[in-house]
């Protein structure tokens, strides 16, 4: 169990659009870049073994990618390599953090300067929602799985723990980076879940102009 004392205040930085890390949840990524190798690499040989998500944050009009203020961080917890050197790997989210600075270095991928602060509930035990009623949820998404042509295994989603279900769907449904993020920077398990709840019936209408999050 990694206590909040022990985080590095410096992290390599993946920033990968659309995909995205909660606490206490999982991440498989394919690493097949040969900036992102080294980073693996280089991860695999610290304690933590931590690696920092994050979604692009692109500006109009400046260079270069930007990064969003609020990433999560995961420990590499699997790990293997092909036979021609991609990296097949597992991140066990750990806490979200907040992006303070990049550091400049010669490494070829971005290392940031980050805050743990704010975020020692992603350190505790899981979280519930008291007011979740599964049964509308379950409906609504059965609804959006048949308009997305998508199949699902219902008796386990029926199932799972709150926070299980709501961070798998968080993590795995196709919305944009922007939705994304609101999903991640979420303040709690409940709030995560209206998220969910908006961004579905948002789809549900077509993504109609004005329906949209503000």
């Amino acid at each position: 169990m990694i206590k909040q004392a022990n985080l590095p205040d410096t992290i390599p930085i993946f920033p990968l659009g659309g995909a995205l890390l909660l606490p206490r949840s999982r991440l498989p990524l394919h690493i097949f870049e040969p900036r992102y190798l080294q980073m693996i690499e280089d991860a695999l040989k610290t304690s933590t073994r931590l690696i920092g998500m994050v979604q692009p944050n692109v500006v109009p009009g400046r260079d270069g990618t930007g990064l969003q203020t609020i990433g999560c961080a995961g420990r590499i917890t699997q790990f293997s390599e092909t036979e021609d050197g991609r990296y097949m790997i597992t991140l066990a989210g750990i806490s979200r953090y907040r992006v303070m600075r990049e550091i400049e270095g010669f490494t070829p991928y971005r290392r940031c300067e980050v805050s743990w602060d704010g975020f020692h509930q992603d350190l505790e035990a899981e979280e519930t929602d008291a007011g979740f009623k599964r049964k509308p949820f379950l409906d609504a998404l059965s609804r959006y799985f048949e308009v997305q042509g998508l199949s699902a295994d219902w008796e386990t989603l029926k199932d799972a723990d709150d926070e299980l279900l709501i961070n798998s769907l968080s993590m795995m449904l196709d919305f944009d980076s922007e939705d994304k993020q609101a999903l991640l920077e979420a303040p709690s398990l409940s709030t995560r879940r209206e998220t969910l709840v908006t961004l579905i019936e948002y789809a549900l209408r077509g993504g109609s102009e004005g329906d949209a999050m503000q």
